[in-house]
Order: C-alpha cells, then structure tokens, then sequence
C-alpha cells in the first residue's frame, strides 16, 4: 500500500467490506497510519505506538499489538492496523469485541486461557502492585469461577458466559470498546 495517501480502488472497497468503515473513515486512519509511521516504512513499530499518548504507558500494549499483527511480524501494516481497529467500531458485535478480550489473555493463541497465561497478563496490568501469590490466588479463583468443563482452562466459550453473566462488567467493558466515528 506504500506510505503516500493512497489507497487504490480495489483495496478501499476490500477494506470497506472487511471492516464495515466508510470510504471517509478509511482515508482519515491512512492519514493517522502515515502520521504514526515515523520512519516512513510502511508499518507501525512497538515504538511507534508507544508514541500515541493515550496508550503509550497501558501495560497491555504489546499484547494488543500481538494481536493486531496478524502475520506475526512484529510490526502493524495499514491492513492490520485497520481490521484491528474495526473491533472498535461502533457496528463492531458484542461478540467481536468479547474475542479481542478474550485472545488479550489467549497469549499462545490455542484457543484457551490457561492458569499461566492468566498469571501473566495480570502480572503485566498489576506490575508491582500485587504480589505473585496475590496474583495466582486471583487467577486460580478466576480458573474455578470460569472453567465449565472442568479441564483448568477457560475457553472462549466459558470467557464469554462468564462475561455475560456479569452484566454490569460487560456492559462496561463492552460499552468502551466502541470508537466514535472521529478515529
């Protein structure tokens, strides 16, 4: 796709279709993509996110760079960057936005939350805060309360009742995971 502000015919329509933006918000987030790409390369870097002040310090940013870089390149393209962000969108379902949770937590990307996955997305959002015996007593009570089959993982099926079952949580958690249309 390059870095100049282009995007061809055939791409904008891929991408209109692949993420349900307009024609409108597709040009704007290339415009805010080629701002971001300082090094003018084509693709957004961990350090070149660390740069957008709203998330540059959230504990949880190289696990959702991992996620929007699909090709596990270690660096986010446009396409990446924009199908990530269709999570966000306000047309964007409960049910997509319950995945992107729940893979933040899915590190190995097999399907299952296992107890040490668990352990370290917490350790990253806590830091110092919690000790680690604080952190597994939290995670084995989380694995227990989850874990319907019983087989001391979460799948997603289990993430989502339980998120569910918790309407005041997930509406919440939900609710902030939709972007106004000035991305």
């Amino acid at each position: 796709m390059g870095n100049e502000l282009s995007i061809s015919e055939d791409e904008m329509s891929d991408l209109m279709n692949s993420t349900s933006f307009s024609q409108e918000e597709i040009k704007r987030m290339y415009r805010k993509f080629c701002h971001l790409d300082h090094d003018r390369n084509g693709v957004l870097s961990v350090d070149e996110f660390k740069l957008i002040p709203t998330i540059a310090s959230n504990p949880l940013l190289p696990r959702l760079i991992g996620i929007f870089d699909t090709n596990h390149d270690e660096c986010v393209d446009f396409d990446e960057f924009i199908t990530g962000l269709s999570v966000f969108g306000s047309d964007s379902t409960d049910e997509k936005k319950l995945k992107l949770l729940f893979d933040v937590y899915d590190v190995d990307g097999d399907g299952f939350i296992s107890n040490g996955e668990l352990f370290y997305v917490l350790k990253m959002m806590t830091g110092a805060n919690m000790s680690d015996a604080a952190i597994q007593q939290l995670v084995d009570r989380t694995i227990l309360d989850t874990d319907t089959s019983g087989d001391g993982h979460i799948s997603f099926e289990d993430f989502s009742l339980s998120m569910k079952n918790r309407k005041v949580l997930f509406e919440t958690v939900v609710g902030q995971m939709s972007v106004s249309n000035k991305v």
